[in-house]
């Protein structure tokens, strides 16, 4: 299903950003695309387009990483963001935190090992029958705010690993028993609950904001620290992703970084979230350095094997954020972005 409503409508979004743009397809000098990491069946209906497009007006393509784009569209708003600089990639599939040391150069300091941040977002949001037509975050983070975040003492997760990473896992399954002992029904929308069903629910939204950003706040301190002894220069984190859309989130992340001595740099919210924005311009950063590949054929064959890159980590691990609780599967990952670029570097 989300192959074909991407194929239903890649065509007119594609027209209609060329047409806002004042730009037809001979105006281009390149073409970007988001290769991975996703579901390979979406990531196949824009590389079949791209494809077409490039072959078509004999345009150089570009595969992007899709957790780059996000780290690197800060760069477009705030031109004073130089290499190198931390950044927390936070969305509803991801966790991501890395030091960026330039561009196609990334160590990860720590990732999920199970859900991330934002799809604890959803689902707290869908059980406590909020409005999900504009997903899940902004709807809890507008009733957290009649709520009282101490009153439900939810664990903050991994106190006792030592390392960045994250996992919304355990939780979410606090959430779902407070929900289950406040006799909140999910099945009954939050604008036909009685006040004191609507208070318990947004009790329970503050307090579970509170703990999930109580999470990135102190990965986020051990990952600076870790960065400084990698690179005592960095001065900025950027948080992107759809989650960073959330001003709680900036505020807290904000506290995180002063107190370090560092600066915030936040896309704006319609920047945070997925877009071609970020896709097009990580393509110009690589196309300015000369990595972008030649032009696919005009008359590209139908069974041609693209590449899809469904599984495909941005940088190389640190040694020290290698976590006993890590259980993320390894089978059929690709090699990272950095090493890639690193191995065709070295072919120079």
């Amino acid at each position: 299903m989300a192959e074909e409503a991407h194929s239903q409508v890649i065509d007119q979004v594609v027209q209609e950003a060329l047409d806002k743009a004042n730009l037809t397809a001979r105006n281009l000098s390149a073409v970007a695309v988001t290769i991975g990491p996703g579901l390979s069946l979406c990531l196949r209906v824009g590389v079949r387009k791209a494809r077409k497009l490039a072959g078509s007006f004999n345009l150089p393509i570009i595969g992007i990483h899709h957790m780059e784009a996000h780290c690197l569209v800060a760069r477009l708003i705030e031109r004073e963001l130089e290499f190198p600089f931390m950044a927390l990639l936070i969305s509803g599939g991801h966790n991501l935190l890395i030091l960026a040391h330039d561009l196609g150069h990334y160590i990860q300091l720590g990732t999920t090992i199970d859900d991330a941040i934002g799809e604890a977002y959803d689902k707290t949001a869908k059980w406590l029958g909020l409005d999900m037509s504009r997903s899940g975050g902004p709807a809890l983070e507008e009733l957290a705010q009649e709520g009282d975040a101490e009153s439900i003492k939810f664990s903050t997760p991994m106190k006792q690993h030592r390392d960045c990473n994250f996992s919304y896992a355990g939780l979410k399954t606090q959430v779902r028993l407070a929900i289950g002992s406040h006799n909140i029904n999910p099945e009954i929308p939050i604008s036909s609950a009685s006040s004191q069903d609507r208070r318990s629910r947004a009790d329970i939204a503050a307090s579970f904001q509170r703990v999930a950003v109580l999470h990135l706040e102190e990965r986020c301190d051990r990952a600076i620290e870790w960065a400084r002894k990698i690179e005592p220069s960095i001065k900025h984190l950027v948080v992107s992703g759809g989650v960073a859309s959330n001003q709680y989130v900036r505020a807290r992340l904000d506290h995180v970084v002063k107190k370090n001595n560092l600066q915030l740099v936040c896309p704006p919210p319609k920047l945070c979230t997925d877009n071609g924005v970020m896709v097009a311009w990580t393509g110009i950063e690589h196309f300015c350095m000369g990595r972008f590949d030649p032009p696919p054929p005009a008359d590209e064959h139908e069974d041609y094997v693209y590449d899809l890159r469904p599984r495909w980590p941005l940088g190389e691990e640190y040694a020290e954020g290698r976590s006993e609780a890590r259980s993320l599967r390894t089978a059929r990952i690709h090699p990272s972005l950095t090493s890639i670029i690193q191995a065709s570097l070295q072919q120079q």
